[in-house]
């Protein structure tokens, strides 16, 4: 009976001690929440006066249809052809803003690949190509793509150029540090074989670890394929070309119908990527897997 006692005894003083623990805990995260709510100046005040007027402007954009009127042409007031009347500009440009994405996911890919092996720490490439690599991917990945952007179209022009090389930028230091982290949770059987059999280090990353790492690889590809499209629309704002571009125009002009219009089809596209990418990646990982 002592022994049940004691046992007991020791259980409640153990279930105190998680419980003041956990309150401690959530003292603390509640005190760093309200210091970055103060120091970000976020006022329950602040929050009250603004959603109103966010909603007034939500409003604003919301087209003028009527149900009468929905299948008319493009000169009928009220119908969805006169709210897309510029489809084929925007659409020529969200075509364009996929090819921004697709080029820079494949350039940022494929050198963010490049960096990803001596960025391991498993495959002894050295401490200064490891700590090389890592902070020149740090580097791409802390700046944001609209700072690359701006100081790239200032050096190359407005245009799709700067865009797509700001992207890309951006995408090998994300990659890369994805495709270093799948290679450094590789089984290293392959790479002692291939060692063995008198290979170098670049013939054991290329027969050892890619093969084993190439459905990550291009599961992480693919994502950032779709993380770009969005990234491509918001670059134009600064001038980097595709449908950004033409949004921040109507932005600024406060052409609320247009607004409305552009995001929609920008959606749709985000979306319509999405899906197609989900079912490629699926498709070719089970092939390679």
């Amino acid at each position: 009976m002592a022994v049940v006692t004691r046992g007991e005894a020791a259980y409640q003083a153990a279930r105190r001690q998680r419980r003041v623990a956990t309150l401690v805990g959530l003292t603390v995260l509640l005190a760093c929440l309200l210091a970055s709510a103060w120091v970000s100046e976020v006022r329950p005040a602040t929050l009250a006066a603004g959603l109103p007027r966010a909603g007034e402007y939500f409003e604003k954009l919301l087209p003028t249809l009527r149900w009468a009127a929905i299948f008319a042409g493009t000169e009928t007031e009220g119908s969805l052809a006169a709210w897309f009347y510029r489809l084929d500009s925007w659409a020529w440009l969200l075509f364009e803003t996929a090819n921004m994405a697709a080029l820079a996911t494949l350039m940022g890919a494929a050198a963010g690949l490049l960096l990803a092996f001596p960025a391991a720490r498993n495959l002894g490439a050295g401490t200064l190509a490891v700590q090389l690599a890592r902070r020149s991917m740090e580097a791409m990945r802390t700046v944001p793509e609209i700072v690359f952007a701006l100081i790239l179209v200032w050096a190359f022009g407005v245009g799709p150029l700067a865009g797509i090389l700001a992207i890309a930028l951006h995408t090998a230091g994300a990659c890369g540090k994805l495709f270093a982290e799948s290679i450094e949770n590789t089984g290293l059987g392959a790479w002692d074989g291939v060692r063995a059999a008198g290979g170098t280090w670049p013939h054991a990353c290329r027969f050892a670890i890619l093969p084993q790492v190439a459905p990550n690889l291009l599961s992480y590809a693919l994502l950032r394929f779709e993380i770009n499209l969005r990234s491509a629309s918001v670059i134009g704002f600064v001038g980097g070309g595709g449908i950004g571009q033409e949004l921040y125009t109507v932005i600024a002009q406060n052409y609320y119908e247009e607004i409305s219009a552009i995001v929609l089809l920008i959606l749709l596209a985000v979306a319509g990527i999405d899906l197609v990418s989900e079912r490629l990646r699926h498709a070719v990982i089970g092939r390679l897997a």
